[in-house]
């Protein structure tokens, strides 16, 4: 039994769905991506500023241009992701950015 989520929305995004996932979830408050394994997936273009990506697995993503400012990002793993011109937010130390894409680690995030 997997520990990760594999919603419709996780797996639109992992099949590369970018205009379908947006249009789904352009009326919604929340976007709950807690827990999702998002290992490779293409993320650019996605609409994930308000994402909860809690404790989500994001090995070798493509996170390039997207704006994360106001997503929770407490637990998420980066490792080896993409981040060139990502939008993290105020509470994420760059240290711990740092962490995650080279070794893996857990982002910690800063309270608020």
């Amino acid at each position: 039994m997997s520990k990760f989520k594999e919603g419709p929305l996780v797996l639109m995004l992992r099949d590369g769905e970018v205009e379908q996932f947006n249009a789904s979830t352009r009326k919604t408050e929340t976007l709950d991506l807690s827990n999702a394994n998002l290992r490779g997936a293409d993320l650019r273009h996605v609409d994930l500023h308000k994402a909860d990506l809690r404790d989500a697995y994001c090995h070798s993503a493509d996170l390039r241009g997207v704006d994360l400012s106001q997503a929770n990002l407490e637990g998420a793993s980066f490792h080896r992701a993409r981040v060139s011109g990502a939008y993290f937010p105020a509470n994420v130390p760059a240290e711990e950015i740092k962490m995650s894409l080279e070794l893996g680690t857990r982002i910690r995030c800063r309270p608020a």
